[in-house]
Protein backbone atom coordinates (compact mmCIF):
# COMPACT_ATOMS: atom_id res chain seq x y z
CA UNK A 1 0.00 0.00 0.00
CA UNK A 2 1.30 3.46 -0.90
CA UNK A 3 2.22 5.84 1.88
CA UNK A 4 -0.12 8.80 2.28
CA UNK A 5 1.49 12.18 1.53
CA UNK A 6 -0.66 15.06 2.74
CA UNK A 7 0.30 18.51 1.49
CA UNK A 8 -0.74 21.86 2.94
CA UNK A 9 0.00 24.45 0.26
CA UNK A 10 -0.25 28.22 0.33
CA UNK A 11 0.34 31.31 -1.78
CA UNK A 12 4.09 30.74 -2.02
CA UNK A 13 3.71 27.77 -4.36
CA UNK A 14 1.66 29.80 -6.85
CA UNK A 15 3.85 32.90 -6.59
CA UNK A 16 6.42 31.25 -8.90
CA UNK A 17 3.71 31.04 -11.56
CA UNK A 18 3.15 34.78 -11.34
CA UNK A 19 0.20 34.89 -8.97
CA UNK A 20 0.81 37.52 -6.31
CA UNK A 21 0.60 36.42 -2.69
CA UNK A 22 -2.59 37.73 -1.17
CA UNK A 23 -1.01 40.15 1.28
CA UNK A 24 1.85 42.47 0.41
CA UNK A 25 4.18 43.95 3.02
CA UNK A 26 1.95 47.02 3.24
CA UNK A 27 -1.07 44.88 4.10
CA UNK A 28 -2.78 45.53 0.76
CA UNK A 29 -3.95 43.01 -1.83
CA UNK A 30 -3.50 44.35 -5.37
CA UNK A 31 -3.74 47.88 -3.91
CA UNK A 32 -6.96 47.15 -2.03
CA UNK A 33 -7.56 46.92 1.69
CA UNK A 34 -8.36 43.30 2.54
CA UNK A 35 -11.53 44.23 4.38
CA UNK A 36 -12.82 46.00 1.24
CA UNK A 37 -12.46 43.01 -1.11
CA UNK A 38 -12.30 39.92 1.10
CA UNK A 39 -15.02 40.28 3.72
CA UNK A 40 -18.82 40.00 3.82
CA UNK A 41 -18.94 43.62 5.00
CA UNK A 42 -16.91 44.75 1.98
CA UNK A 43 -19.27 42.91 -0.36
CA UNK A 44 -22.31 44.45 1.31
CA UNK A 45 -20.79 47.93 1.08
CA UNK A 46 -19.56 47.77 -2.53
CA UNK A 47 -20.44 44.51 -4.27
CA UNK A 48 -19.29 45.61 -7.74
CA UNK A 49 -15.82 46.47 -6.43
CA UNK A 50 -15.55 42.98 -4.94
CA UNK A 51 -16.83 41.31 -8.10
CA UNK A 52 -14.40 43.33 -10.23
CA UNK A 53 -11.53 42.35 -7.95
CA UNK A 54 -12.20 38.63 -8.34
CA UNK A 55 -12.92 39.03 -12.05
CA UNK A 56 -9.37 40.33 -12.41
CA UNK A 57 -8.01 37.38 -10.40
CA UNK A 58 -10.02 34.97 -12.58
CA UNK A 59 -8.74 36.55 -15.79
CA UNK A 60 -5.17 36.35 -14.51
CA UNK A 61 -5.55 32.58 -14.12
CA UNK A 62 -5.82 32.28 -17.90
CA UNK A 63 -2.37 33.89 -18.25
CA UNK A 64 -0.39 31.68 -15.87
CA UNK A 65 0.70 28.05 -15.86
CA UNK A 66 1.55 25.51 -13.13
CA UNK A 67 5.22 25.56 -12.16
CA UNK A 68 7.67 22.78 -11.38
CA UNK A 69 6.50 22.51 -7.77
CA UNK A 70 2.93 21.83 -8.87
CA UNK A 71 4.17 19.36 -11.48
CA UNK A 72 6.34 17.36 -9.06
CA UNK A 73 3.45 17.07 -6.60
CA UNK A 74 1.33 15.62 -9.41
CA UNK A 75 4.13 13.22 -10.40
CA UNK A 76 4.40 11.94 -6.84
CA UNK A 77 0.99 10.28 -7.24
CA UNK A 78 2.90 7.44 -8.94
CA UNK A 79 4.63 6.63 -5.65
CA UNK A 80 2.30 7.98 -2.95
CA UNK A 81 -1.34 8.52 -2.17
CA UNK A 82 -1.22 12.30 -2.42
CA UNK A 83 -3.86 14.54 -0.82
CA UNK A 84 -3.43 18.28 -1.32
CA UNK A 85 -5.10 20.67 1.09
CA UNK A 86 -4.62 24.12 -0.37
CA UNK A 87 -5.29 27.62 0.91
CA UNK A 88 -5.06 28.81 -2.69
CA UNK A 89 -8.11 29.66 -4.78
CA UNK A 90 -6.40 29.04 -8.14
CA UNK A 91 -6.60 25.80 -10.11
CA UNK A 92 -2.87 25.27 -10.72
CA UNK A 93 -2.68 22.01 -8.72
CA UNK A 94 -5.45 20.52 -10.85
CA UNK A 95 -3.96 21.79 -14.10
CA UNK A 96 -0.62 20.20 -13.17
CA UNK A 97 -2.38 16.84 -12.84
CA UNK A 98 -3.06 16.43 -9.12
CA UNK A 99 -6.27 14.44 -8.68
CA UNK A 100 -7.13 14.96 -4.99
CA UNK A 101 -7.22 18.66 -4.12
CA UNK A 102 -9.24 20.16 -1.27
CA UNK A 103 -9.64 23.95 -1.42
CA UNK A 104 -10.00 25.36 2.09
CA UNK A 105 -10.68 28.93 1.00
CA UNK A 106 -12.81 28.34 -2.08
CA UNK A 107 -12.09 28.52 -5.80
CA UNK A 108 -11.89 31.39 -8.27
CA UNK A 109 -13.53 29.38 -11.03
CA UNK A 110 -16.68 28.69 -9.01
CA UNK A 111 -19.51 30.91 -7.78
CA UNK A 112 -22.47 30.46 -5.47
CA UNK A 113 -25.67 32.30 -4.50
CA UNK A 114 -25.31 34.87 -1.74
CA UNK A 115 -27.67 32.86 0.50
CA UNK A 116 -25.86 29.51 0.35
CA UNK A 117 -22.35 28.06 0.63
CA UNK A 118 -23.27 24.75 -1.01
CA UNK A 119 -25.09 25.47 -4.29
CA UNK A 120 -21.82 25.85 -6.20
CA UNK A 121 -21.65 26.62 -9.94
CA UNK A 122 -18.58 26.38 -12.24
CA UNK A 123 -17.73 29.82 -13.63
CA UNK A 124 -15.05 30.79 -16.16
CA UNK A 125 -15.73 34.41 -17.07
CA UNK A 126 -16.56 37.69 -15.34
CA UNK A 127 -19.25 37.78 -12.65
CA UNK A 128 -21.38 40.92 -12.35
CA UNK A 129 -24.33 42.34 -10.48
CA UNK A 130 -27.42 40.88 -12.10
CA UNK A 131 -25.87 37.44 -12.64
CA UNK A 132 -28.38 35.17 -10.89
CA UNK A 133 -28.83 31.45 -10.31
CA UNK A 134 -31.91 29.57 -11.48
CA UNK A 135 -33.76 30.71 -8.34
CA UNK A 136 -33.12 34.35 -9.14
CA UNK A 137 -30.52 34.84 -6.39
CA UNK A 138 -27.46 37.04 -6.99
CA UNK A 139 -24.23 35.07 -7.37
CA UNK A 140 -20.99 35.80 -5.49
CA UNK A 141 -17.46 34.38 -5.72
CA UNK A 142 -17.05 30.94 -4.12
CA UNK A 143 -14.40 32.34 -1.79
CA UNK A 144 -14.15 32.04 1.98
CA UNK A 145 -13.81 35.64 3.12
CA UNK A 146 -12.38 36.84 6.42
CA UNK A 147 -14.88 36.27 9.19
CA UNK A 148 -16.63 33.41 7.37
CA UNK A 149 -16.66 29.74 8.35
CA UNK A 150 -14.31 27.33 6.54
CA UNK A 151 -16.73 24.55 5.49
CA UNK A 152 -13.99 22.13 4.36
CA UNK A 153 -12.01 22.33 7.60
CA UNK A 154 -13.52 19.16 9.04
CA UNK A 155 -12.63 17.18 5.92
CA UNK A 156 -9.11 18.65 6.02
CA UNK A 157 -8.54 17.52 9.62
CA UNK A 158 -9.64 13.99 8.72
CA UNK A 159 -7.17 13.89 5.84
CA UNK A 160 -4.32 15.28 7.98
CA UNK A 161 -5.00 12.69 10.69
CA UNK A 162 -4.18 9.88 8.23
CA UNK A 163 -0.89 11.28 6.92
CA UNK A 164 2.29 9.21 6.81
CA UNK A 165 4.15 12.26 5.48
CA UNK A 166 2.94 15.84 5.96
CA UNK A 167 4.37 18.61 3.79
CA UNK A 168 3.93 22.34 4.42
CA UNK A 169 4.80 24.34 1.30
CA UNK A 170 4.37 28.00 0.42
CA UNK A 171 2.60 29.02 3.61
CA UNK A 172 3.87 30.84 6.67
CA UNK A 173 1.35 29.01 8.89
CA UNK A 174 -0.09 32.37 9.98
CA UNK A 175 -3.63 31.86 8.69
CA UNK A 176 -6.05 30.00 10.93
CA UNK A 177 -7.75 27.60 11.03
CA UNK A 178 -5.55 26.15 8.23
CA UNK A 179 -2.39 26.48 10.34
CA UNK A 180 -3.90 24.24 13.02
CA UNK A 181 -3.89 21.23 10.67
CA UNK A 182 -0.36 20.34 11.74
CA UNK A 183 -1.78 19.47 15.18
CA UNK A 184 -3.91 16.70 13.67
CA UNK A 185 -1.13 14.65 12.08
CA UNK A 186 -0.21 11.33 13.73
CA UNK A 187 2.70 11.26 16.17
CA UNK A 188 4.85 9.08 13.90
CA UNK A 189 4.20 11.24 10.81
CA UNK A 190 7.24 12.66 9.00
CA UNK A 191 6.86 16.46 8.65
CA UNK A 192 8.62 18.50 5.96
CA UNK A 193 8.60 22.26 5.38
CA UNK A 194 9.52 24.18 2.22
CA UNK A 195 9.73 27.94 2.72
CA UNK A 196 12.39 30.45 1.56
CA UNK A 197 11.74 32.53 4.71
CA UNK A 198 12.27 29.85 7.33
CA UNK A 199 13.33 31.10 10.78
CA UNK A 200 16.99 30.29 11.53
CA UNK A 201 15.96 27.73 14.13
CA UNK A 202 14.53 25.54 11.37
CA UNK A 203 17.12 25.92 8.63
CA UNK A 204 19.44 23.33 10.15
CA UNK A 205 16.76 20.63 10.15
CA UNK A 206 17.15 18.09 7.36
CA UNK A 207 13.36 18.12 6.96
CA UNK A 208 13.20 21.86 6.32
CA UNK A 209 14.17 23.37 2.98
CA UNK A 210 14.82 27.11 2.98
CA UNK A 211 14.34 27.69 -0.74
CA UNK A 212 11.74 28.27 -3.43
CA UNK A 213 8.82 25.89 -3.82
CA UNK A 214 10.22 24.38 -7.04
CA UNK A 215 13.72 23.88 -5.68
CA UNK A 216 12.32 22.48 -2.45
CA UNK A 217 10.12 19.98 -4.28
CA UNK A 218 13.12 18.70 -6.26
CA UNK A 219 15.01 18.14 -3.00
CA UNK A 220 12.05 16.57 -1.27
CA UNK A 221 11.39 14.17 -4.15
CA UNK A 222 14.98 12.93 -3.97
CA UNK A 223 14.69 12.49 -0.22
CA UNK A 224 11.39 10.59 0.00
CA UNK A 225 11.83 8.39 -3.08
CA UNK A 226 14.68 6.04 -2.39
Amino acid sequence: MKKRLVVLSGAGISAESGIKTFRDADGLWENHRLEDVASPEGFEKNPQLVLDFYNARRRQLKEVEPNKAHQILAELEKDFQVDIITQNVDDLHERAGSTKVLHLHGELKKVRPINSDSKIIPWENDLNLGDLNFEGIQLRPHIVWFGEMVPEMENATKIASKADIFLVIGTSMQVYPAASLIHYVPENCEIYVIDPNLPNAYTKSENCFSCSASEGMKLLKEKIIS
